[in-house]
């Protein structure tokens, strides 16, 4: 029995990743918010026959708070990719200034009406937007740190997808043998590729490739749409994968053995060993994406790459790069609150 609320779920990653979860057998209850067209795209899905009931729901006007209270009464999990996608020539940051509001009052909203929902955050920046999410769940002082993620399988999708391109592997082999780590956004992240790999390691001039393609892979999609939109259907994708995992977990199921677990950028000082970590490894950045071990929808601990698995020197070069560029995105999340009226 899981209700799953989907903040967003009338836009172009919204969508699609309602359709996946409708699709979810241990999804009872589907909730999709949205201020437009939400109860069109709940109709619309709840003539596919399978067990999950979907009831959409949209504001009358601005002032109507009733629709997302509603749709989070009971809610298990709450999915926000809500907010505006990238345009052509526009990064992560740029979009802060629209999409900072946008999370701040929905996460608000989460922490009055479901405060023990587990909150998977796709709106991007996201190397700024969970930090909002944090800041607001104090203020209300109802934050779980183990129960706040920050979606970046998609830099894990396409890690496997280009890699397995280059090294004629089949990509879903790779699935738990690679990792992403950092954040989700240009030389933030992190792909790990040495660790039980299978194949053989790439030319210098390959790895290059790689890593930007991965880091930039965004750009290809945004270019290629002309400005018509970004990545929203492998973003519902790697959004559902992620989603998949925790709603595995609060039925019951558990992180298979012998692979490395999706990442998820998280709030380290509130994990088992998370403080000691970043102060050891990452220059006491708090927020980082790391692979999670999850338990009954909430982070049971995390794996630390620089112990567990094998990072070369190129990559913690690359952790290196990383760093400085969440520093920025992280003050510019917590500061944005500060400021703020809940």
């Amino acid at each position: 029995m899981v209700k799953v609320t989907v903040a967003g779920a009338a836009g172009g990653i919204g969508q699609p990743l309602s359709l996946l979860l409708k699709l979810n057998p241990n999804v009872t209850e589907l909730a999709l918010f949205d201020i437009v067209n939400a109860k069109g795209v709940a109709a619309d899905l709840s003539h596919i026959n399978t067990p999950a009931v979907v009831k959409g729901y949209q504001p009358k006007d601005k002032s109507d708070k009733s629709a997302i209270t509603e749709a989070l009464t009971g809610t298990d999990l709450v999915i926000i990719p809500a907010g505006v996608p990238r345009k052509p020539g526009m990064t992560r940051a740029d979009l802060f200034n629209i999409n900072a509001s946008i999370i701040r009052d929905l996460v608000a909203n989460i922490g009055r009406v479901a405060p023990n929902a587990a909150i998977l955050i796709i709106s991007n920046p996201v190397n700024a937007t969970v930090p909002i999410a944090a800041e607001v769940l104090k203020k209300l002082g109802v934050f779980n740190p183990k129960k706040l993620f920050g979606v970046t399988t998609l830099d894990s999708v396409r890690a496997e997808t280009f890699l397995g391109d280059l090294t004629n592997t089949d990509p879903t082999k790779l699935k738990g043998k690679i990792s992403v780590i950092g954040g989700h956004s240009g030389d933030t992240i992190v792909p790990l590729i040495h660790y039980d790999t299978g194949v053989g390691l790439l030319k210098d001039s390959e790895y290059g490739d790689f890593v930007h393609r991965v880091q930039f892979g965004g750009d290809e999609v945004v270019k290629a749409k002309n400005g018509a939109g970004s990545a929203t259907l492998s973003m519902a994708y790697a959004g559902y994968r992620f989603a998949e995992y925790v709603i595995s977990t609060v039925t019951g199921g558990a992180t298979p053995a012998g692979r490395v677990p999706d990442s998820s950028y998280i709030y380290l000082p509130g994990i088992p060993g998370g403080k000691e970590f970043s102060e050891k490894y990452l220059d006491g950045v708090d927020f980082f994406s790391v692979p999670v071990v999850i338990s009954q929808g909430e982070i049971k601990s995390f794996i630390n790459p620089f112990e567990q698995l094998t990072v070369t020197d190129q990559e913690k070069k690359l952790v290196e790069v990383a760093l400085k560029g969440l520093k920025g995105s992280i003050t510019q999340g917590t500061e944005f609150v500060t400021g703020s009226k809940l």
